[in-house]
């Protein structure tokens, strides 16, 4: 095929064009990186407070911290550095966030889901893109705050070991639905400057007991010196099946097939890591969503109750009071 002359111009200015573009992206991603070294900020400065953003940064202990963001506009950027020996828990509870660790690689973090990150070797430089509606929790803590919390009473934590103490750690799941609530609420209240910091130092000890309590010896999930990984690894793809459309989860017979466990394996097993029976399991992962959206302030009562696939919101208010002894209309006058 023959293009004219102006054709071929036309051509030659969209490739250049298209080239700038490019440039530019790699350019701009370049530049935050660098920035978040040579020019550090306070983490609570990168993103401006305005009608429709906000991000608040409290310093809980002198090795604790926490950051919560919430946006309604799309495009907030934010710079963080991940600094050596820290561990790092992000939670997003709405809306999603990209994170650039380079200019050629970026991981998202959706709705749902928690990053836990430590590296023991280097910091790492990341850039952070807010998509809009966004509720997000960023907690920071160090080796020694953990070992304070968990180990003077508990087993050690698999990752703290002196075995594994300088091992990276990464790791993304889904929030565990008994999280959902210490999360939300620490959006929801409104106290004085001096209450909140004490109340939301509360909130992420309960958080960090909740996330850690898989790590017990009836729990080993996560451990790795697993007598048997390959049928834990097994139990934890039924959780995530189980989980993935919790009003209209697949029967045992079938979730043990998918996984390729027979039934007695499946709840015997289950019944070990997570301290429940697989049904009992979903019935408080759905129970601790209601719980959650009762403390957004958004929903009904009956509301809440459909989203969870009650035909019956008599049978959820039943449900409710057994698990935590009060009616959900009781539990929203209390908060």
């Amino acid at each position: 095929m023959r293009y004219s002359k102006t054709n071929s111009v036309l051509l030659r200015f969209v490739d250049y064009t298209l080239q700038i573009l490019g440039f530019y992206q790699v350019f701009k991603m370049t530049f935050i990186t660098i920035c978040s070294i040579l020019m550090p900020v306070k983490e609570n400065n990168n993103l401006k407070n305005t009608a429709k953003s906000s991000a608040e940064f409290f310093a809980l202990d002198d090795d604790l911290q926490l950051l919560r963001i919430a946006t309604e506009a799309e495009g907030q950027e934010r710079s963080m550095n991940l600094e050596k020996g820290f561990i790092y828990f992000f939670f997003c509870l709405e809306g999603s966030v990209a994170f650039a660790f380079s200019p050629h690689y970026t991981k998202a973090l959706s709705k749902g889901n928690n990053f836990f990150y430590y590296n023991p070797e280097k910091d790492a430089p990341v850039a952070l893109l807010f998509a809009s509606g966004v509720k997000w929790i960023a907690l920071k803590s160090s080796i020694s705050k953990l070992h304070q919390l968990f180990l003077e009473n508990t087993p050690e934590l698999a990752f703290l070991s002196n075995e594994n103490i300088n091992r990276k750690f990464y790791e993304e799941r889904p929030i565990d639905g008994k999280l959902l609530a210490p999360l939300n609420q620490m959006f929801s209240v409104q106290l004085s400057e001096h209450a909140q910091k004490v109340y939301f130092k509360g909130k992420v000890y309960e958080i960090f007991g909740l996330y850690f309590s898989h790590e017990s010896e009836s729990d080993m999930e996560s451990c790795p010196f697993l007598k048997d990984e390959d049928q834990v690894r097994k139990i934890k793809a039924a959780k995530d099946a189980l989980l993935k459309d919790p009003n209209h989860p697949p029967s045992l017979k079938e979730l043990a097939r998918q996984v390729g466990v027979n039934e007695y394996r499946l709840k015997t097993g289950f019944k070990e890591i997570y301290g429940n029976t697989v049904f009992g399991y979903l019935l408080d992962y759905k129970l601790e969503n209601s719980r959650a959206m009762l403390d957004s302030g958004k929903y009904q009562v009956n509301e809440v109750a459909f989203s969870l696939g009650y035909s019956n919101p008599s049978h959820y208010i039943t449900a409710f009071k057994k698990k935590f002894g009060v009616t959900p209309k009781k539990y929203i006058s209390n908060r």
